[in-house]
């Protein structure tokens, strides 16, 4: 029977409650029977990992996604368990492209990597033109209701990039380095759509990387450039992704807090951040 990490069942209860609860305790004993029936033993070094999700929609179509990639570009998806939100997958060693990398060369990866998921999407997953009126939906009434610093017009472009720009990639996930070629995409979501999406996914998560070292706005104008290049995109639809993932971010944060934190000072920097980020890159719009 496996050991949960505590701070895995701290983390999952914090997030989704009672039913995360319910289902940690049903943990160990799904772990144990998808060992058996897929034939594993677990030994820290193996050629795969059993990964088991929390059942959640975000969750649900990741193995359509890495099916239909069948290891081009993301690791190769062995076995599926579709009703227990299991996956056996290529196993990929720890090491990150963040920190393998330099600048350039991990937002030149990444864009590969972009393009290389860019395949037509199966019928399963769902658009993400479909979410666009709820986004502009949810914007407009987070505007009104929570309090924030955002300008109007940085909240009008979000809102005007759900409108214009709906339709979306499957989000390409983490990169991380694998044994069977430089770097393989893990976790993907499952969204179809504009391959430009995972652009701004990539850099706002890059954005975090780049604010320590002071030089915010510059770092992005050269992300735009490298990545969209490398990913053969339109550099502008990439900034205005990045800029309504960067707005969203700033009402999600108001509304339910970041994974890395909840409650606290420390929400209150990450919340800042996320309004820090948001201006540099609506004010591109205009450059």
């Amino acid at each position: 029977m496996i050991e949960v990490p505590q701070a895995f069942v701290r983390g999952t209860v914090a997030r989704e409650g009672e039913p995360g609860r319910a289902w940690l305790a049903t943990l160990p004993g799904v772990v144990a029977d998808l060992l058996r029936r897929w034939e594993c033993r677990p030994d820290g070094a193996g050629a795969a990992v059993l990964k088991v999700s929390f059942p959640h929609p975000g969750n649900v179509h990741e193995p359509d996604a890495l099916a239909v990639w069948r290891g081009r570009g993301a690791v190769l998806l062995h076995a599926r368990d579709d009703e227990r939100f299991a996956l056996l997958l290529e196993r990929a060693p720890t090491t990150t492209l963040a920190r393998a990398a330099d600048d350039d060369e991990l937002l030149a990866v990444a864009g590969r990597i972009n393009r290389r998921l860019a395949v037509p999407a199966p019928p399963g997953p769902p658009r993400l033109r479909e979410r666009a009126g709820a986004w502009a939906e949810r914007l407009r009434t987070d505007e009104a209701t929570l309090p924030h610093r955002l300008p109007r017009h940085v909240v009008d472009a979000a809102v005007a990039t759900a409108r214009e720009l709906s339709p979306g990639q499957p989000d390409a996930g983490n990169i991380l380095r694998a044994d069977r070629g430089p770097w393989r995409a893990v976790d993907p979501k499952g969204y179809a759509g504009d391959p430009a999406y995972d652009g701004g996914t990539l850099l706002k998560t890059y954005a975090v990387h780049r604010a320590a070292a002071g030089e915010l706005p510059q770092a992005l104008h050269r992300a735009f450039d490298v990545f969209a290049e490398a990913a053969t995109l339109d550099r502008e639809r990439v900034r205005r992704w990045a800029q309504l993932h960067a707005v969203q971010a700033a009402f999600s944060g108001r509304r339910h807090g970041f994974r890395r934190a909840r409650q606290g000072v420390r929400l209150d920097r990450l919340i800042a951040f996320a309004d820090h980020l948001a201006e540099p890159l609506t004010a591109a719009e205009s450059r």
